[in-house]
């Protein structure tokens, strides 16, 4: 076993062997979609493909139904129209491949060394469950190569590449917008912290004239003008192509979506209580105080390491969210990896950690399987299920904040 785990951790044998793995998948995918009932291909893939080609025909890709996402992925995807239905699902394994890459170079720059940057990166080019999302057709393995790749060229302070991949990234899904604070307080030029004998009205001031000048740096509006340029810029452009049709669905859809059917936020059960009360809206909104609150407080406490502060950034987002499926897993398990290195937790206590975030999915998939399969009014049952989860989640975010060590590292060399 042991020889197994060090063959398969050599560098180009892991990542030919993961995206060999993929492709297998993306073949058998295709096998069972033709011969079997029960589909492999995700039913988001059939609406890319569809949206793709309304766009070959001269119209928009909201056209198809329950198509919510920028353009641009449907345009990406043309080539399902042209050229092969499997290009899609071919893209999205790369893009997956492309973040264990990605994954491997960031650890490098941390000053892990290559043999323990290629274990960790097999948690994540080896796992089933981006294996499984990218090969039945899901998108998300391009966000996750956008937003490791803006964190890469964080770490190697290139920063036009980066704000361009962070704007791409916040164009595509808006959800990572919310590492701005992070970044810019990252990017601020120190101040001196020293109190000096002065304690009065005018210290504070200039302390506070100090801390608003401070973001005051060429760095700093490099990457805000290049970032918000990009995400104007393609913005703007389908907005003039699509209208308001495409600012509603690709990005204020979200922010009012009330998602009445079951999944793991705490909050769909109320959501689904008051669908249609007049107060409903406004709980959709209120719902999003609890994830501002602990966004702020993780930027200001973790910004000096925004791998570690990006990674709470999505556990939160995701696990406070008032939507919440196992595809938003992916958002903040493709940072995991970055993050493990520097916990100090054991390897039975990381088992055990592992086991209980399993448990949590466990125990809602219960009462959701006798609700959806068998008819039963199981929903107060999934709603303390959720409830259970998200402390499940929050005990596992309080361990990995405890055991986190940060390390002032020097920039090794990339391999």
């Amino acid at each position: 076993m042991e020889r197994l785990i060090s063959v398969l951790t050599e560098k180009h044998v892991l990542f030919s062997a993961s995206f060999t793995i993929r492709l297998a998948l993306v073949c058998y995918g295709d096998y069972q979609d033709r011969t079997m009932e029960v589909k492999y291909t995700d039913i988001d893939y059939h609406v890319f493909t569809d949206a793709a080609r309304f766009i070959t025909e001269g119209e928009s890709p909201y056209n198809r139904s329950t198509y919510r996402y920028t353009p641009l992925l449907a345009w990406l995807l043309t080539p399902n129209i042209y050229l092969s239905e499997v290009f899609g699902k071919l893209l999205f394994i790369v893009c997956d491949v492309l973040s264990g890459v990605l994954i491997y170079r960031i650890l490098r720059l941390r000053a892990l060394s290559s043999e323990t940057a290629r274990h960790v990166c097999a948690l994540w080019l080896l796992n089933p469950l981006p294996m499984g999302v990218s090969s039945r057709g899901n998108a998300e393995s391009i966000l996750a190569a956008l937003v490791l790749g803006t964190l890469l060229c964080m770490e190697a302070r290139h920063l036009t590449l980066g704000a361009v991949l962070y704007g791409l990234s916040v164009h595509m899904k808006i959800y990572p917008i919310t590492y701005a604070l992070p970044i810019v307080l990252m990017l601020r030029k120190p101040t001196d912290t020293s109190e000096g004998d002065e304690k009065g009205f005018t210290w504070k001031l200039r302390r506070l004239v100090k801390f608003i000048g401070s973001f005051l740096n060429r760095e700093l509006f490099l990457f805000a003008s290049v970032s918000g340029g990009v995400f104007c810029l393609l913005t703007g452009l389908f907005f003039y192509m699509y209208g308001w049709e495409f600012l509603h669905e690709t990005y204020l859809y979200h922010l009012t979506r009330r998602d009445i059917r079951h999944n793991f936020s705490p909050y769909f059960y109320m959501l689904y209580l008051t669908a249609d009360s007049s107060w409903s809206p406004l709980l959709g909104l209120a719902a999003f105080l609890p994830q501002l609150i602990l966004l702020l407080v993780a930027s200001w406490a973790f910004h000096s390491d925004l791998s570690f502060c990006c990674f709470l950034h999505t556990a939160i987002f995701v696990s406070f969210n008032k939507v919440c499926t196992s595809q938003y897993f992916l958002w903040y398990l493709c940072l995991l990896p970055l993050v493990i290195p520097h916990l100090s937790l054991s390897l039975k206590q990381g088992a055990g950690l592992l086991l209980l975030w399993f448990a949590g999915q466990s125990i809602w998939l219960g009462p959701a399987y006798f609700l959806e399969f068998e008819g039963f009014n199981t929903f107060l049952w999934i709603w303390i299920a959720g409830l259970v989860f998200l402390i499940i989640n929050s005990f596992i975010l309080i361990q990995i904040v405890v055991h986190y060590k940060p390390t002032q590292t020097h920039r090794a060399k990339v391999e």
